[in-house]
């Protein structure tokens, strides 16, 4: 049933809805009748401007300002806010010393460094802190972290990256201690290897090869099922019916924990 779920007229916050895993989660919410807001840096190819339960609002979720105005908006608006999905990430393949090429473009730096941490946690801890404000005094509430496989086993190339997705996993863990005796749950999901999307661009594909000294067309393989025990990549849309199921009152008695979705892929 498609209200099995009860999620219709929820105002529901998803951040980087814009595109990849976000944008199918923005998705099969609409579906679902939950009124979404979808923050990002931009409004992505998707128009859904018939739909009358979507807003898009342009924000950079590593601007404290910018959150609070956001977040500000839809409280006036809406008067509640039931549920936040924390989904904006960047990731950039980068090596701790680069044996190659020291100092190189694929060595981890200041620059890459702050992005992924200003992106990945700080604006976590933004929205979770603006959000959790007026949940606190609803009494009630659900913040989803989208964090990684490689946030729980790690991953060659992508340390900073990783440390990031771990962090939103202790977050889970902590704000579930903290939040929970407020009637908030608060919940993390780590996806593993999915079907490709727009965020797997050649760049991306270059410079992690790069790091595990190998090609593009070795790297691409390792995307096969051969890697997974359940014999594919992942859907978009199976990460996002899990969120929606995490987000309803079906899932009213887990928080503190994240759930790998990798098709049974681990470091064993």
């Amino acid at each position: 049933m498609q209200n099995w779920l009860n999620l219709e007229n929820k105002v529901i916050i998803v951040t980087g809805g814009a595109s990849g895993i976000g944008l199918a989660i923005v998705e099969e919410l609409l579906r679902q009748g939950a009124v979404v807001q979808m923050v990002d840096i931009h409004p992505g190819d998707r128009d859904f401007s018939r739909q009358e339960n979507y807003r898009y609002w342009p924000c950079d979720i590593s601007r404290l300002a910018e959150v609070q105005e956001v977040i500000s908006h839809i409280t006036e608006q809406y008067g509640r806010i039931d549920g936040l999905v924390n989904n904006a990430g960047v990731n950039f393949p980068r090596l701790l010393v680069d044996e190659k090429e020291q100092f190189g473009r694929y060595e981890l730096n200041e620059a890459a460094f702050e992005k992924m941490v200003n992106i990945n946690q700080k604006g976590v801890v933004f929205m979770s802190q603006a959000v959790a404000r007026l949940m606190l005094s609803q009494r009630d509430g659900v913040i989803v972290n989208v964090s990684s496989e490689s946030g729980l086993e790690g991953s060659e190339g992508q340390s900073c990256y990783a440390a990031t997705k771990a962090a939103l996993n202790s977050f889970t863990r902590s704000w579930s201690k903290e939040l929970g005796k407020h009637g908030i749950r608060v919940v993390g999901v780590a996806p593993g290897i999915l079907e490709k999307t727009g965020l797997r661009t050649p760049e991306y594909e270059e410079a992690l090869a790069w790091t595990r000294n190998i090609s593009v067309e070795q790297l691409r393989a390792g995307y096969t099922k051969n890697a997974i025990p359940i014999g594919r990549a992942g859907r978009l849309g199976e990460v996002a019916d899990f969120i929606c199921y995490l987000l309803s009152d079906r899932a009213s008695y887990i928080t503190g924990v994240t759930t790998n979705i990798a098709g049974g892929k681990t470091r064993g």
